[in-house]
């Protein structure tokens, strides 16, 4: 039997005429990753933000939230001491030095400097952060920010790193080396929780995930599961709307999102004979991808 390090039943909450969250079911195994993936106003951070109690569910007889074994309306603080949390901004003293902001933050989980010194050493060795130690935040660049928001939320030697929007406005290559360093984290027996709205990065981290809309689960799945079963393999986007689309072919379904039509195929011949209409630039053949799936569920983008 799969050990869980989280498990959520029936789960509501709404802010006054506002559904935030509609009667949400998943469970997490432990040293997995499990995304939440979805629209700002998706419900995402309020998910998070039930898990690790500085927001409250909405009473119920029925619904149940065990965070390897904590209620979190019931006992937040034995959450937050087996938890490291990354949030949405970097909230760091620009007035401090990075070992005085994790220093400082060692703190608040009973650390004594003997104990959080090696701590520091650790993350920022593993965040590649440790020629910065001595540097003041406003001289670290945005990324450099981010991993040390990152090795912050390490310093407790976390079961747990919930992570909110982690590489949000940042580059690729950044995006990507804070990739590898969550999957070593996973490898080494952590259980990560992310919300994102960046398809890929959902793709590329998730063991399993939820695309959500409007507070509900849309779909739950493996994101290859997902792409697989719910979607067409190739997609044609036409980068404006264009009246030589009449008379499509059997086989080809069409959706239009963002003035962009989109055409989608199982058969890739088919849809490059199409795309030979049009002149290059004026069109993208690619794979599908979590977007599309979004897309064919809902209706909309997952940035509308």
């Amino acid at each position: 039997m799969t050990k869980l390090a989280i498990k959520v039943e029936n789960v509501h909450k709404h802010y006054k005429a506002l559904k935030a969250i509609d009667d949400l079911n998943f469970e997490v195994p432990v040293e997995s990753c499990f995304g939440f993936l979805g629209p700002n106003g998706a419900g995402k951070t309020t998910m998070m933000k039930i898990l690790y109690g500085t927001a409250d569910r909405d009473s119920a007889e029925n619904d149940v939230i065990s965070v390897f074994g904590y209620d979190p309306q019931k006992n937040a603080l034995a959450i937050k001491y087996v938890s490291g949390i990354v949030p949405q901004e970097d909230n760091l003293d620009v007035e401090l030095s990075v070992e005085q902001n994790l220093m400082i933050y060692s703190k608040f989980y009973g650390l004594s400097k003997n104990q959080a010194r090696p701590r520091i050493t650790s993350v920022l060795k593993f965040m590649e952060l440790t020629e910065k130690k001595a540097s003041r935040i406003r001289e670290l660049s945005g990324g450099m920010k981010r991993r040390l928001v990152i090795a912050r939320a390490l310093i407790n030697n976390p079961k747990l790193l919930i992570l909110d929007e982690p590489t949000t406005g940042l580059d690729p290559q950044v995006r990507h080396h804070i990739w590898d360093k969550l999957r070593s984290l996973k490898k080494n027996g952590v259980t990560i929780l992310l919300t994102t709205h960046y398809m890929e990065e959902a793709f590329q981290i998730c063991d399993d995930l939820i695309i959500m809309n409007k507070g509900a689960k849309v779909l739950q799945g493996c994101p290859g599961d997902l792409i697989k079963n719910n979607i067409e393999t190739y997609v044609l986007e036409i980068l404006y709307t264009d009246n030589r689309l009449k008379n499509l072919p059997y086989g080809i379904r069409t959706e239009t999102a963002h003035n962009r039509q989109l055409l989608y195929a199982d058969d890739f011949d088919q849809i490059k004979k199409i795309s030979n209409r049009f002149k290059a630039g004026d069109f993208i053949l690619r794979q599908s991808n979590l977007e599309d799936v979004f897309l064919r569920i809902t209706g909309s983008k997952l940035n509308e």
